[in-house]
């Protein structure tokens, strides 16, 4: 994408009611909807996450298919989700929004116990061991997403790396995590959930057409 196309993307992002695109001290020295997300929303529905969510395909088919729910997109690219933020105005849907925002700095971004379900869709597996850190999976994100998220609340990957599935779930295990569905082929698989083979994103459908299996594991946070 040119540099004209991505700065004209960040522009009209600023127009559109359903994304905010926070500075990061804003987010770290005391973000305004930490704690008050259903009153951005005007109701009291649970509100699942998309974290690294490109192009916002997921946020975007839950939210038509789940009226009754909020979802919010988060990716530090403005750029990718500009194209969720524009379908989720062209079609109506009030139940989702999108947020520029690093991921590390989730739970300053919601409020303890806040969320009821996150998506992690497709991330970088950071392969290196000196990438660990990054891994949006590894431990300390773990500590953060189990920290906005409810009691009850339930974490799903997606992914096209077998690294990243093989370190996740070795992980999940060795925490005595609740996993409650593993699969490293969904679409070999005839009872995968409907809503991991019914949504397919921009980078999913590449890997599919290349022949790459795609994973999936729903687990519950202990």
């Amino acid at each position: 994408m040119g540099s004209k196309n991505k700065l004209k993307r960040f522009n009209e992002n600023d127009t559109f009611k359903n994304v905010l695109q926070p500075s990061r001290e804003e987010v770290v020295s005391g973000f305004k909807h930490q704690g008050k997300w259903k009153e951005f929303f005007g109701n009291n529905n649970p509100i699942t996450l998309e974290l690294g969510c490109g192009k916002g395909e997921y946020a975007v088919a839950l939210a038509r298919k789940y009226p009754e729910r909020n979802f919010i997109g988060i990716d530090i690219k403005g750029a990718r989700f500009w194209r969720g933020a524009k379908t989720a105005l062209e079609e109506g849907l009030d139940n989702v929004a999108f947020m520029r925002t690093q991921i590390e700095l989730v739970d300053f971004a919601f409020a303890k116990a806040e969320i009821q379900e996150i998506w992690i869709t497709f991330p970088d597996p950071q392969i290196k061991y000196k990438r660990t850190k990054h891994r949006m999976t590894n431990p300390e994100f773990l500590s953060k997403y189990k920290h906005i998220l409810q009691p009850d609340g339930v974490m799903n990957l997606k992914t096209d790396s077998e690294f990243m599935h093989g370190y996740t779930l070795g992980l999940l295990q060795a925490r005595g995590d609740e996993i409650l569905y593993a699969h490293h082929d969904v679409y070999s698989n005839t009872e995968s959930p409907e809503e991991v083979i019914g949504t397919q994103t921009f980078y999913e459908k590449q890997y599919l057409e290349t022949g790459k299996a795609i994973t999936y594991i729903k687990f519950k946070l202990k």
